[in-house]
């Protein structure tokens, strides 16, 4: 059966009318799949000789069952926010006799072909071998590898569980940065729990047994879930509630102010915004890690001045990256009202400049760390403001692909929507502060770099009318040309 269920899939997608731009996004996935695979086999053999030098006092095996539970934590978070659930188009198979446990078992098992999957097993193994090397018992590392893996599988199943659930979500990324504040603080060293666990897993073979039961259960319940919910009934996606909110506090804002309403509206009540604005909340602590990196005698200040852009520039990256493709459902009627272009783009522009400033808000706590990195944190607000946000409207020009707003998918790796031109208009945003803080820096010191990026960033806002003037008429010029493909459904 499962044969057959590779055919049908095989079919669909070589008749698709997308056939080709699929096929050249998984090439390119694919490459991308392959050298991220490599890394993690990098990654495992260099694991166990990084901590031993880095850290001499303590065994690498023992470090490493010390804060497996953070990475467990960790992964859990990306694969709710990241990881697509498998999707079989089940109607036409409902009709047909064929038996739902198979399409249920046929459903998980494809599950198990992700990145999410491969990507531990490509660290664990290599780091395994290494073990081995090092004089470590077989049998125990065997027994190690094979409950660390098991419990990594086990939250393939259990994301499936708490998918549809963002107050699950919300508290295990309550409880991982409890855990985290607690440990960085010394107030409960939940490493060593852990670590002493981990360490019975290791030298009691026996005990691996504990994790396959666990995969075994969590197998059962993703079947019995997805048993429970396989009927049309459960397939109905027509929305019949909507709750309605009271907005008349932007009606300060004159006539952006129905555009504004309208894009808060369309986050609240669609799946597709509100994952990807929720999956912005990630790029509040991308800069943790080169500032962990600093304090290990590391120098990198023009990384964290990219780094810093991402921090507030999360909601502009995700979110604004689709605009004006999250209207695209609506886009015509949208065009043929007496509405001025330059309106519908001011409305974007205070809804990034908005994120921005309550981005830069809650990531106040960067002042911990130093004065110099609250600065370039600074400096990130104003190029967000007076730069990127430019450069996301206007490649808003470039991207013509209709999205649907309630597809359930996730915020990331999702590829519709997805286009070259995506990339390419990624460049400058990525390479842009790193070049405006970079020379100064390189000719004058660290203040010129703040102080050249803050510069730009309020030439950026001052000129603002006139900047969106001119892409106004750059959206004008393609105007029914957008129109025409956001009508081409699919």
């Amino acid at each position: 059966m499962f044969k057959k269920f590779i055919s049908l899939e095989w079919k669909q997608f070589k008749r698709s009318a997308n056939f080709n731009k699929g096929l050249a996004i998984k090439i390119f996935m694919g490459i991308g799949v392959f050298f991220l695979l490599m890394y993690a086999i990098g990654a495992g053999v260099f694991l166990y000789f990084g901590l031993e030098e880095f850290f001499p006092e303590t065994k690498p095996w023992t470090l490493v069952n010390n804060f497996i539970l953070f990475w467990f934590l960790l992964e859990l978070t990306f694969r709710y926010l990241i990881q697509k659930m498998p999707v079989i188009h089940i109607k036409p198979l409902l009709i047909l006799p064929i038996k739902r446990k198979s399409v249920v078992h046929y459903g998980l098992s494809k599950s198990l072909i992700s990145i999410f999957n491969f990507i531990p097993l490509f660290i664990l193994l290599p780091f395994s071998v290494v073990l081995m090397i090092k004089g470590q018992s077989p049998t125990n590392v065997i027994a190690w590898f094979v409950g660390v893996y098991c419990i990594s599988l086990s939250l393939n199943f259990v994301t499936l569980l708490i998918n549809k659930s963002d107050a699950i979500f919300y508290s295990i990324i309550g409880v991982l940065v409890c855990l985290i504040g607690l440990e960085y603080f010394e107030i409960l060293k939940i490493s060593t729990f852990a670590g002493k666990a981990f360490n019975f897993l290791s030298q009691n073979t026996y005990v691996s047994l504990l994790p396959i039961i666990t995969l075994i259960a969590s197998y059962y319940f993703g079947f019995k879930f997805m048993y429970k919910n396989l009927n049309l009934d459960n397939l109905d996606t027509k929305i019949k509630n909507v709750n309605t909110t009271d907005l008349s506090w932007l009606n300060r804002f004159g006539d952006v102010a129905p555009f504004l309403k309208n894009d808060l509206k369309l986050i609240w009540r669609n799946v597709r915004p509100k994952k990807t604005v929720l999956s912005a909340g990630i790029f509040l602590f991308y800069a943790l890690y080169f500032i962990l990196v600093k304090q290990s005698g590391g120098n990198l200040p023009v990384l964290m001045a990219f780094a810093m852009m991402f921090v507030t520039g999360g909601f502009a990256m995700t979110f604004g990256q689709f605009v004006p493709s999250w209207d695209s459902e609506y886009y015509q009627l949208l065009m043929s009202q007496n509405i001025r272009y330059k309106t519908y783009l001011d409305a974007k522009w205070y809804l990034m400049g908005f994120a921005v400033i309550v981005s830069f808000i809650l990531a106040t706590p960067y002042i911990y760390f130093g004065w110099r990195i609250y600065s370039l944190l600074i400096a990130g607000a104003f190029f967000n403001l007076g730069i990127n946000s430019y450069l996301v409207l206007f490649g808003g020009v470039l991207n013509r692909m209709p999205l649907k707003l309630n597809e359930k998918a996730k915020a990331f790796g999702n590829t519709q929507g997805f286009k070259m031109s995506n990339m390419l208009i990624a460049l400058p945003k990525i390479f842009l502060p790193m070049l405006l803080f970079g020379v100064p820096y390189a000719i004058w010191g660290f203040n010129s770099g703040i102080i050249t990026i803050i510069a730009f960033g309020i030439v950026g806002i001052l000129l603002k009318n006139y900047i969106l003037k001119k892409i106004e008429n750059t959206y004008q010029k393609t105007k029914y040309k957008m129109i025409a493909a956001y009508n081409q459904k699919n």
